[in-house]
């Protein structure tokens, strides 16, 4: 088989894009924040920070024992979204892209004489100048080989800026040196099964057969991994939505339970827009608080199928109704438990033309006012109008970037909040109050 896939690796792409951004940070150990405090964990470090042991996933105050002289910054997603398609469009001078990854890989397909080593390792070289054309301080791996399962694997063979070939003459033992979980798709869940299963080597693994892989995998999901090994082509599938959320790690001023139900409110009316953008309805909400000290809190509720906005959030305080009785036994601070994270899933979606929808509910009505709703918000900016529950955390879990798929700055920008804008909130909250002691 010859080679027929080319993956493109952005390297430490968040931190290199804000080194881009900022030439100060240039040269420099730099690690991307979801929000300023020593809590919460790095969700990026630059090829700097790397070398002193600091990854992602990385806690803000072990990273800077770690590297004390390391440059914490937070996050800016729009702006990786639009290095994102500034990156898209210089490969595509190059060759085609067959499918996007996430925000920091793409994969392409080889075709015709663009299989022969020599003409794909030449297209490679292109696409590092065109990376670079971007900006200055951005670097790609890029993997060439017979599949995309490989050849995203040959990714990670070599960083920074690395380029590696996998023929299918260097199969298996080219992947002998890698760890289990080094290979896409195994997590530490599939890692536990394999090791149960007696295979703790990437050279045990290749030896299994076919019929062995399914039945560790527990299905078709098997062969399949047993045929991306091997190096047989595979087409790229789209797999079915299944759900659709966000999730926040709170900022210190918001850890409280109050803070955390306006936080999960913003976030589920944030979700339950991209819901109706994408056609969607669902059947179901979860719910989860990380607490200081203590466990994750889980919660549910399931219900007829809609995309209301109102509905998912009358679901969310029903959810919530078992949360507080569940902090009752969390450990608390100053009489009141101290949550850390949250975040909030729509579960059990359907095309909205496939759903029969409640045959109680004033549909139609419903539809227009949430459309109306939208359209403010997608044309001023998120919060322009706003359900009163979230004032408070109207300022909090801005647009992140969630993992193999790319958010609609339409979608997920907030309104400006400039000081006329402010302004007028407060003659709005003035007016409203007064109206109400009236009433």
């Amino acid at each position: 088989m010859s080679l027929r896939s080319l993956f493109v690796d952005f390297n430490s792409y968040f931190a290199s894009v804000e080194q881009q951004a900022d030439p100060a940070l240039r040269g420099r150990p730099v690690g991307v924040a979801p929000v300023m405090a020593e809590t919460t964990c790095c969700i990026a470090a630059s090829v700097e920070a790397k070398t002193f042991g600091v990854r992602t996933g990385t806690l803000v105050r072990e990273a800077c024992k770690l590297c004390p002289q390391i440059a914490i910054v937070p996050a800016q997603p729009s702006l990786y979204v639009e290095y994102h398609h500034r990156l898209k469009d210089a490969i595509e001078t190059c060759i085609p892209i067959d499918y996007v990854g996430s925000i920091d890989e793409v994969a392409c397909e080889l075709i015709g004489r663009e299989r022969v080593r020599a003409n794909a390792v030449a297209i490679a070289q292109r696409i590092k100048t065109a990376v670079r054309g971007v900006g200055d301080w951005l670097r790609c791996s890029v993997g060439i080989a017979p599949n995309h399962f490989l050849s995203k694997t040959a990714t990670d063979m070599q960083k920074p800026d690395g380029l590696v070939v996998l023929e299918q003459s260097d199969l298996p033992h080219a992947l002998h040196r890698l760890e289990l979980s080094d290979l896409c798709g195994i997590g530490p869940n599939m890692e536990q099964r394999l090791h149960a299963g007696g295979i703790r080597t990437v050279a045990h693994l290749c030896v299994l057969d076919a019929a062995a892989m399914r039945k560790i995998w527990g299905g078709i999901e098997g062969e399949r991994f047993f045929e991306a090994l091997r190096g047989e082509w595979q087409t790229h599938r789209e797999s079915a939505r299944a759900s659709l959320g966000h999730s926040h790690v709170l900022g210190p001023q918001w850890r409280t339970p109050a803070g955390a139900r306006a936080v999960l409110k913003k976030l589920l009316v944030k979700a339950a827009m991209r819901l109706r953008h994408e056609g969607f309805v669902a059947a179901a909400l979860s719910v989860r608080v990380r607490h200081l000290g203590a466990d994750a809190w889980h919660g549910e509720s399931r219900f007829e199928s809609t995309d209301d906005s109102r509905e998912f959030l009358r679901q969310l305080a029903h959810a919530l109704e078992q949360r507080d009785r569940h902090t009752l036994r969390l450990p608390l601070r100053g009489g009141k438990p101290v949550p850390l994270a949250v975040g909030v899933t729509l579960h059990h979606l359907q095309s909205r033309g496939e759903s029969t929808g409640s045959l109680f509910a004033n549909e139609a009505r419903n539809r227009a006012v949430n459309g109306v709703l939208d359209r403010i918000n997608q044309r001023y900016g998120g919060n322009t109008v706003y359900f009163g529950g979230m004032q408070s955390a109207l300022e909090a879990a801005p647009m992140r970037i969630p993992f193999s798929s790319i958010p609609d700055p339409h979608l997920e920008r907030d309104a400006g909040h400039n000081d006329l804008w402010l302004k007028r909130m407060r003659e709005f909250k003035r007016l409203a109050e007064v109206a109400h002691q009236r009433g």
